[in-house]
């Protein structure tokens, strides 16, 4: 490793998350304090848990409103292509078997005994891949609450940053992409 890794690591194990420094400047005392907040380890798995419960009270936990309407949404509409669906598919497989009853009498007169058994398996397949959305999104709604919780404890503050940079090359006149990493003490 180079001599700047060391440097870089060296950096980073030696950083504080919080600072308290007293300067003394001319009779008048300079406080730099940084208040950080306690982290609790289980608000994660209570709002996982709550979103389990029911969907969107762990985003509520996580006092983030606005992404109710579109758990609700995504999970309502998925359940909305299942039932409806589930109701084609019944209802071709009922004229099918009337049909195989002896009776000729159903709304699907028009279509011949393939015909009905093509569409009994497309409303079928149809049904249960409405079932895998809707529980996939049910399942992501766990996650997002879950990593929501996490990322609301994550410490942001500006003494250290990484922000890219783009500057043009002097001899080249083309410009050049860059990575700056600015850590204050």
């Amino acid at each position: 490793m180079s001599r700047f890794c060391y440097i870089l690591i060296f950096c980073f194990l030696c950083g504080k998350s919080s600072l308290h420094a007293q300067q003394i400047a001319d009779g008048l005392v300079i406080t730099d304090t940084v208040k950080t907040k306690e982290i609790d380890p289980l608000t994660p798995s209570k709002a996982a848990f709550y979103s389990a419960v029911l969907p969107g009270l762990g985003q509520a936990y996580n006092k983030k409103y606005w992404k109710i309407p579109i758990v609700y949404g995504a999970i309502g509409t998925s359940m909305y292509f299942y039932l409806d669906n589930n109701k084609k598919y019944h209802s071709y497989r009922d004229a099918y078997k009337r049909r195989l009853a002896g009776f000729n009498d159903d709304q699907y007169q028009y279509l011949d005994d393939s015909r009905l058994i093509q569409a009994q398996r497309f409303y079928q397949r149809n049904r249960d891949l409405s079932l895998l959305v809707t529980l996939g999104f049910y399942v992501l709604n766990i996650v997002d609450a879950n990593v929501d919780a996490h990322l609301i404890q994550f410490n942001v503050n500006e003494k250290l940053t990484v922000a890219p940079d783009v500057y043009q090359n002097d001899f080249t006149a083309k410009p050049n992409l860059g990575l700056t990493l600015n850590y204050r003490f």
